[in-house]
């Protein structure tokens, strides 16, 4: 018989499913931080745009940030939640005294395609448990990221 947990899933994939998640918040937040430092410290010709537009970016992680936690908690599981855990996980590097705005669009194109990659992988996950939640949550974060990274690659030119 499985072992099921408090929404019906397979405890096992459940964990398997939370243990990426974890994966996927030390990602984004770092991520998070490199754009909100970006925000604070671009300068140049296009400042006032992308001053603006990186503060748009880091509010919507930081709205991923909590969604992706409290995903984990409802598969059972805990969230990691120190930056020292986030940092040994993170695919995505510390971006430290980037100033130039195209230098940080390309930091952020970068660590868009590492996000996307591990949420594609997450999709397949979720569809082999029948996590409709996690793997409808992960589509939405792909549709939303494929077209910001178009915007953004069309604004590199």
């Amino acid at each position: 018989m499985q072992q099921l947990n408090v929404i019906g899933l397979e405890k096992s994939s459940a964990k398997q499913l939370a243990d990426k998640l974890n994966e996927l918040l030390a990602n984004y937040q770092i991520f998070y931080m490199n754009v909100r430092g970006f925000h604070w410290n671009v300068r140049g010709e296009n400042f006032f745009e992308l001053h603006a537009k990186f503060e748009e970016t880091y509010n919507d992680l930081l709205l991923k940030v909590d969604e992706i936690a409290e995903r984990i908690l409802t598969l059972g599981q805990r969230p990691r939640h120190a930056y020292s855990a986030y940092l040994e996980q993170s695919s995505i590097k510390e971006e430290k005294d980037l100033h130039d705005g195209r230098e940080c669009v390309k930091s952020i194109l970068s660590s868009y395609k590492i996000v996307i990659a591990l949420q594609r992988e997450i999709l397949s996950l979720a569809g082999d448990a029948n996590d409709e939640g996690t793997n409808s949550l992960m589509a939405d974060y792909i549709s939303q990221q494929e077209k910001t990274a178009w915007m953004l690659t069309a604004y590199l030119g």
